[in-house]
């Protein structure tokens, strides 16, 4: 199983830990384009700090991201996990998972990021402020960067298992699953039971906690048919939906009562 994860826009700090090593995260045919995003992203932000706030949309109160996306290559690195924090990681709670649960997120966990393309949660990554949505002077919107290198590695990364696509629509811009890779992916809404309104922050957790259900319970279903089943036997109300025709993926609602 492999669960596609959305990063946080907070962060931890990297700390005093070791620099940044790109040639040593997961995924290595994404090495080449996160060298350039992260060449172009340092430069930015080494200039004018007003038109590199510009560029990544930060406010007045983010000034300080600049500076720390300057320095990102000195900057001290640590596991992702630990790196991206919010609402979805903290109902994940990767901290407090079990030695095997543990070793199963590193194995099937992948954060998709605007500077990094996607980490595992054991990649060691410094702090740094970055979304899809960005559009570098040179390298144009991140997500369409993203497209070509993300085709090549990431059927690899998805075997032949089960694909759980919990990102928001700004990084599924980055790789649409496709072909019989597609057939084995389930989307997942979190809707509120009572108006089917999609919720928000809770739509978060939510995630979150299915994720850290899955893990615990060490469910490994094989297709989003068995994932359905899983989901129900933990106590989640979900409704699928199959694709009507080859190369689609399938779509699963979570319902929920609580909206907060």
């Amino acid at each position: 199983m492999l669960v596609l994860l959305p990063p946080s826009e907070g962060k931890a700090n990297g700390g005093e830990g070791a620099p940044l090593r790109p040639e040593s995260l997961s995924l290595p045919g994404l090495t080449a384009a996160r060298e350039a995003v992260l060449g172009e992203l340092v430069e930015l932000c080494s200039g004018d700090e007003e038109k590199a706030r510009e560029v990544l949309g930060l406010s007045e109160g983010l000034r300080g991201e600049v500076a720390k996306n300057a320095g990102l290559r000195a900057a001290g690195a640590r596991p992702a996990g630990e790196i991206y924090t919010g609402v979805l990681y903290d109902a994940l709670g990767l901290a407090t998972l079990d030695a095997a649960a543990r070793r199963r997120a590193a194995d099937s966990l992948l954060v998709f990021s605007g500077l990094w393309g996607a980490v595992r949660v054991t990649d060691r990554i410094p702090s740094y402020r970055c979304s899809m949505g960005v559009k570098l002077p040179g390298l144009g919107a991140l997500a369409g960067h993203w497209r070509a290198p993300m085709a090549e590695v990431l059927p690899e990364a998805a075997a032949d298992g089960l694909v759980l696509d919990l990102r928001s629509s700004a990084y599924a811009a980055a790789w649409r699953p496709k072909g019989e890779v597609a057939g084995r992916t389930a989307t997942v809404r979190v809707l509120h039971a009572p108006t089917r309104k999609v919720v928000s922050h809770f739509n978060k957790a939510t995630k979150g906690r299915i994720v850290r259900s899955l893990l615990t319970a060490g469910a490994e279903p094989k297709d989003p048919g068995e994932l359905v089943g899983v989901l129900r036997e933990l106590g989640y109300a979900v409704e699928a939906e199959a694709p009507g025709k080859a190369g689609k993926a399938w779509a699963l609602d979570v319902l929920v009562d609580e909206v907060h």
